[in-house]
Order: C-alpha cells, then sequence, then structure tokens
C-alpha cells in the first residue's frame, strides 16, 4: 500500500479526531478521560498553526487520514524554547503497518528545520510498543515518575525519553522582547 505523509488540512480533523477520541476511550495514551468534539480539534489545529508547529498526517490513495503526529512547547518559558514535546497517534486498524516510524521520522526532520535541539516524549510507561518505537528512533529513557496520573481506575507510571536532534549545536540568543 503506498501512503503519503503531509501537513494536515482542516479538511483533516474529522479523521484527527476519530483517532484522537480512540485513544482517549481505549487507551492510556492520552491521559484524558472524556471525549472531545470537532470545535476542541479545530481550536488544537489553530493554535498549532499560529505557533508554526506541524501537523503531519499520514494518508493512503483515497485521502483517509490514517494517523498524525504533532509537537509543540514543552514548557511555556523562553529557556526551554529549544525543546518540544511531540504526540503521534495511528488508527487502531492500522497499528503495527509501520506508520508510527515514518510518522516519526518526519516529525523529528521538521523539528530540525524549527530549529530544536530537543525532543521530549512522555510515555505511558505500561506502552511498551511505545517506550520501544523511541529507542529504535533514538530516543533515550530519562526518567520515571511512579502513579502520577489516572485512568481507567488505577495509577499510571510516566516514562519520559528524549532524542537530541542537534547534538553539536550551540543555543542560539534570546527572542527580543516586544517594544
Amino acid at each position: 500500500m503506498t501512503y503519503l505523509i503531509r501537513d494536515a488540512l482542516e479538511a483533516d480533523l474529522k479523521g484527527i479526531l476519530d483517532i484522537y477520541n480512540d485513544a482517549v476511550l481505549n487507551t492510556t495514551a492520552i491521559w484524558n478521560e472524556q471525549a472531545v468534539d470537532l470545535t476542541n480539534r479545530k481550536a488544537w489545529f489553530d493554535a498549532r498553526q499560529a505557533q508554526g508547529y506541524p501537523i503531519l498526517v499520514i494518508v493512503d490513495a483515497q485521502e483517509e487520514v490514517l494517523g498524525y503526529a504533532s509537537f509543540g512547547d514543552w514548557r511555556p518559558f523562553d529557556g526551554f524554547r529549544h525543546t518540544v514535546e511531540h504526540s503521534v497517534y495511528v488508527r487502531p486498524d492500522q497499528r503495527g503497518n509501520g506508520l508510527g516510524p515514518q510518522l516519526m521520522n518526519a516529525l523529528i526532520e521538521r523539528a530540525r528545520v524549527c530549529d530544536k535541539h530537543m525532543m521530549v516524549a512522555a510515555i505511558e510507561s505500561g506502552n511498551r510498543a511505545s517506550v520501544s518505537l523511541h529507542q529504535r528512533l533514538g530516543f533515550t529513557i530519562t526518567g520515571q515518575m511512579a502513579e502520577v496520573g489516572t485512568k481507567f481506575g488505577r495509577w499510571l507510571d510516566l516514562t519520559f525519553m528524549q532524542l537530541n536532534l542537534t547534538p553539536d549545536a550551540a543555543p542560539s540568543a534570546p527572542r527580543s522582547p516586544p517594544l
């Protein structure tokens, strides 16, 4: 099967919404417990666009959204401006087909283009498939936090992983303050 990775369009939001809500309702990949509506995903889409951050989708020949990936600021302080936290989700019936690594590789390249230095992943510790995927892509485990979340009536542990995108880079100067 042929797949295409491209920037998400507003027309892709329904497919993104379905994937997101499946993760909310059926997995511990997202620690929210309530499904969201299209207005929520549109606000998220608009915020990413305003920040200049990508939302990538992987689609089939019929332009059906099979997965998506994005990143945003890790923390909202200037000193963290070179670090992003990402997310990647694949439609349940497409998992195990290699779409996640394709999306991740494209997202990593986009982070480099955006002059990012570090990419952070925060993964529910029991999600061995995601931890393994990140390790295969060069991420290292940098921390684990026990019982910091809850979902489905149980405590969840969080594994932090990171990938150095520009190992030899020096930090750039801070942005100029507004006048």
